[in-house]
This record gives structure tokens, C-alpha cells and sequence, in this order.
């Protein structure tokens, strides 16, 4: 409840039971939780970050260092640290790496605004300068760049992302796969991701995972009567059931003598049959259906030598268009020869203890399966996130053309241009950009501090090495300065592009909050809750 008192007089303007917070205590309030956050999954950045394991009400368990996966398991209840998890899954969503590196940046940058604002700076002019400073970073980072779009650029990418998680073993095949599998998709210099379908399987090594020319379907034939493979596959791809249709709305049939049950039967399969028929007369010899289709539907399918799968995913269904240039029928009287896919074999096998169904040899596919192996469930469900990482660097690099050195050596050489920058500005934005181009020095200060280095003698021969060569970073596993761009280690410029972006206009609208208000059926965070502060649960 909030009042207004005027001449002795109170004005309840808010309904009883809702709290607010002004001015410093509610920035304090934010900047703590945003600082939580990042510190949370801060120990999982680089080659030698440690992994999270995460438990929910269910007892389900999962065991990763992938920023994004751990904030979206996480429960968290702080609107300004909810704020700082949808920077994450937007820097997913967009290049599909660097979401730990976002979160630890917009932390940093909340964490460096509080000294600030103990400065009495003004919260607008903090984040006037930090978006000033993030404006130059881009000009910056361009300007470090590397043109490179090569075979042996896009896996060193993909190499890079695998590092430090759990496929780090099998992380030079795994490599060859994903570059494969991206630039088998790549249509006119884009790369739509949802055309590589991964299938996880459990059983066996991550070196054993393979790609497939084509779609792997995780559903069998429909009836063991039907040819478990079929060569020279023509394909029928279908929306529409083979069944008779169900009334939708209540009907009764009155029927008066049996001679008109089976006539009513009769004619049932005859519609049924019908539907089959055309599926016959266009030619198919395998058929995938997006809806149902009736038993007897499959027992004329069988005796016609048609492998037939049934409630496929639309998903499914568009990679399957892609890779065998098939085309969808919304109607079994539309289906000709003409809507049907090439696909050289199709045939099931059993993985484990998963039977798929395999539509291999497509000319020139656009789009490919992989499937990939673990020798458990969670190996299995750690080694799918990190190639979707993967996937998702070499698609933006394939796309976009540019890359940059790693190991810290990007954030090094924009807060060296930063600092310089700041110098040219006048009142007090400069601190604002200063405090900026400090904040990206956590990245590489961070790597340094989970690979049990000296974080300050890094930062310092950074720096030192920056004088000379922008690409130079630090070597987390010999604990030397490297040029990274020999070394191999890169990056996609648009992971730090996004990253320094998305942290900056977080951090910028956490800071222009002065007043939280709460409903009383919210309630407001509270700052003596364990491990997070805003009611996140001690999980860490």
C-alpha cells in the first residue's frame, strides 16, 4: 500500500499488500542481482570452466557448462536478473554461443556502474556512455577482424566452441561433421540450423557419432509386414490422414437391418482403399504421413510393398521436402508423380535401443541429420549442446564472412581503444566509457581465474602484448600470451558483436530503474534469501 500525504490526509493510490522500492535501494537491488547472476556461471567460461549440475523438483539432473542451459533451469524469481537470462537466450538464439561471456559482460558492466553511481554520476549519464562505449567497441572489433571463411577457418570455429566441454576428446571429428553439415544446408550464403536434425543416442562414444546424407526419422515402419528397406525410394510426403474422417459434430446413424451395418462397413473400407489407391497410382513407394492412418490403410500399404510412417513431425516433414525435393500434398486427389522425392535408399535400423528410420543417398540434399553418440544419457545430452554451439559459430561465420583471434584477445584490444577513446570526451561520459572498456576486461580475467592462473599478472602481460598485435591472447593451458590467430583458437566476430551489444543495452535500462513496485501477488524480492539475492533458490 502506498500513501500520498497531504494536509494530514492519506490517498491509497496502490492496492494493500504492494511494496516498492526507490531510487538507490532499488538500483542497489538490481545491480546486486545482475551481479549474483554472472558471478553464478562466471567459474563455467573457457577451456577449463567447471559444469554446473542441476536439479529440479522432479529429480531430473543436468550436468553442463553451457551458460543459457544453465539459466533456463535455473528458477529464478529476480525481474532484473530475469532481464540478464534473456540476454542469454537472445545471444542463443542468434549466434548460439557466447552466452556465458554476455552475462559475465552485463554483470561486469552493472557492477562497474555501482561505483559510479557511489560517484554521484547521474544513471542517465552511465548509460549515455555505455552506449557510446558500445557504438565504438563495434567500430573496434571490426576493425580487428579477420576475413576468412575457409574449410579450415570453419573448423577451427567449431573446434573452439567444443573446447572445455564434453566432447573436447572427439572434438577435431566431430568438427569435420558440423562443417559438413553447415555447408551442406548453406543456401545462397545462409544457413538455416533447423535443417540439421541431431539425434541423440546413448550407447556408445562421441567418436562414433556420424552424419547422414539425407533425414533420419525417430519413428519405424508402421507394420512389420511392410520392407524394412526400400532402393530407389519415391517418396509421397503427406498432410492429410488416410482415415475416415470423424464427424465433428454428434451424429447418430440409425441403422434398421444388419444388411445396412455392413454396407455402412463396406463402404468405410472402400474410402479407405480409395485413399490407398492413390498413393499406389502416384508412383510412391514410401509414404511419410503428418497425420494418422488407419490399420487397414496400413495393411493395403503393406501388401503393396509401401514402407509407411505416420504422425511425422512437421519438422520432420520440411527436412524430408529439402533433402529429397519432394513436395507436400494437403490432399491425397492432389498427389501426383511430380509431388514425389528421390532419395537412393530408405531403411531402418536399430541404434541402441532406438529404431530410426534412415532416408539416405538425396542429391544434394539441403538438409542432413546427425547422429550423435555418448556413452551415457548426459554425456549424450552434453555433447548435442555443445555441436549446437558449434553449428550455430559455423553457420554465423559462413554467413557473415569475419572472424576473430580468442582467448580473450578481442575484449583486451577493444578496452585498449575504449581507454583511448575516453580521452576524447568530455565530462563525465568519459568515466562512463572508461568504467566500459575496465568491464571487458573480465573476460579474459575470468579465463585466467578458472584455469588457476594469476589473473592479475595476465591482464597485465595482455596489455603489454596488445602494444604490438591485437590478436594476441592468453594460452589458458600453458598459461603464456599467444597470437591466437596462429594458434588457431577464433572466433565468430558476431558472438562478440552480439555479446557486447545485448550486455550493454541491459545493463543500460537495469540502470535507468529508480522505482520497483511489486503487486501483492508478486512478492518483492528479498535481499536475505541464500545464494541469490530477489528470491533465486541457493542452488550454487
Amino acid at each position: 500500500m502506498a500513501n500520498i500525504g497531504g494536509q494530514g490526509q492519506q490517498i491509497i493510490i496502490l492496492p494493500e499488500g504492494t511494496e516498492r522500492l526507490l531510487g538507490r535501494d532499488a538500483q542497489r537491488m538490481n545491480i546486486m542481482a545482475g551481479k549474483a547472476l554472472a558471478e553464478t556461471v562466471r567459474t563455467t567460461l573457457g577451456p577449463k570452466g567447471m559444469d554446473k549440475m542441476l536439479v529440479d523438483g522432479l529429480g531430473d539432473i543436468v550436468v553442463t557448462n553451457d551458460g543459457v542451459t544453465i539459466l533456463k533451469e535455473m528458477d529464478i524469481e529476480h525481474p532484473a536478473a530475469k532481464m540478464l537470462v534473456e540476454v542469454a537466450k537472445t545471444q542463443e538464439d542468434e549466434v548460439g554461443d557466447g552466452t556465458t561471456t554476455a552475462v559475465i559482460i552485463a554483470g561486469e558492466l552493472l557492477k562497474k556502474s555501482e561505483e559510479l553511481l557511489e560517484m554521484e554520476i547521474h544513471p542517465t549519464i552511465i548509460s549515455m556512455g555505455y552506449r557510446k562505449a558500445a557504438l565504438k567497441a563495434q567500430e573496434i572489433l571490426e576493425s580487428i577482424s579477420i576475413d576468412a571463411v575457409d574449410s579450415d577457418t570453419l573448423k577451427m570455429i567449431a573446434m573452439t566452441a567444443m573446447t572445455g566441454k564434453g566432447t573436447e576428446k572427439a572434438r577435431e571429428p566431430l568438427a569435420e561433421l558440423i562443417v559438413k553439415a553447415v555447408q551442406m544446408v548453406e543456401e545462397d550464403g545462409e544457413v538455416d540450423k533447423d535443417q540439421i536434425n541431431i539425434n541423440r543416442i546413448q550407447g556408445a562414444t562421441v567418436e562414433e557419432s556420424q552424419i547422414v546424407n539425407g533425414v533420419v526419422i525417430d519413428k519405424g515402419r508402421l507394420d512389420p509386414a511392410m520392407p524394412k528397406k526400400v532402393e530407389n525410394a519415391k517418396i509421397a510426403l503427406l498432410k492429410y490422414p488416410i482415415e475416415v474422417k470423424s464427424l465433428e459434430t454428434d451424429a447418430k446413424i440409425k441403422l434398421t437391418d444388419p444388411s445396412q451395418m455392413q454396407a455402412f462397413i463396406e463402404q468405410e473400407e472402400t474410402m479407405v482403399r480409395d485413399m490407398v489407391d492413390k498413393v499406389i497410382e502416384s508412383g510412391a513407394n514410401v509414404l511419410f504421413c503428418q497425420k494418422g492412418i488407419d490399420d487397414l490403410a496400413q495393411h493395403y500399404l503393406a501388401r503393396e510393398g509401401i514402407l509407411a510412417v505416420k504422425r511425422v513431425r512437421k519438422s520432420d516433414i520440411e527436412r524430408l521436402e529439402k533433402a529429397t525435393g519432394a513436395r507436400v500434398a494437403t490432399n491425397l486427389e492432389d498427389l501426383t508423380s511430380d509431388d514425389l522425392g528421390i532419395a537412393g535408399k530408405v531403411y531402418e535400423k536399430k541404434i541402441f535401443d532406438e529404431v530410426l528410420l534412415f532416408v539416405e543417398d538425396c542429391i544434394e540434399p539441403k538438409a542432413v541429420s546427425l547422429i550423435l553418440r555418448g556413452s551415457t544419457k548426459h554425456v549424450a545430452e552434453e555433447v548435442e549442446r555443445a555441436v549446437d554451439d558449434a553449428i550455430g559459430v559455423v553457420a554465423a561465420t559462413l554467413e557473415d564472412g569475419k572472424v576473430v583471434a580468442g582467448g580473450g584477445a578481442p575484449e583486451i584490444a577493444i578496452a585498449k581503444g575504449l581507454k583511448d577513446y575516453a580521452d576524447t570526451i568530455s565530462g563525465r561520459e568519459q568515466l562512463a566509457i572508461g568504467a566500459f572498456a575496465k568491464a571487458l576486461e573480465v573476460v579474459p580475467k575470468t579465463l585466467a581465474e578458472n584455469a588457476g592462473l594469476d589473473s592479475i599478472d595476465a591482464l597485465v602481460d595482455l596489455r603489454a602484448a596488445h602494444e604490438s598485435s591485437a590478436y594476441m591472447g592468453l594460452n589458458v593451458f600453458t598459461g603464456d600470451v599467444t597470437d591466437m590467430k596462429e594458434a588457431g583458437v577464433i572466433e565468430p566476430q558476431r558472438v562478440k558483436k552480439q555479446a557486447i551489444q545485448s550486455a550493454s543495452e541491459a545493463a543500460e535500462m537495469i540502470l535507468r530503474i529508480d522505482d520497483m513496485i511489486a503487486s501483492n501477488k508478486t512478492p518483492m524480492p528479498d535481499e536475505g534469501m541464500g545464494g541469490m539475492p530477489g528470491g533465486m533458490p541457493p542452488m550454487m
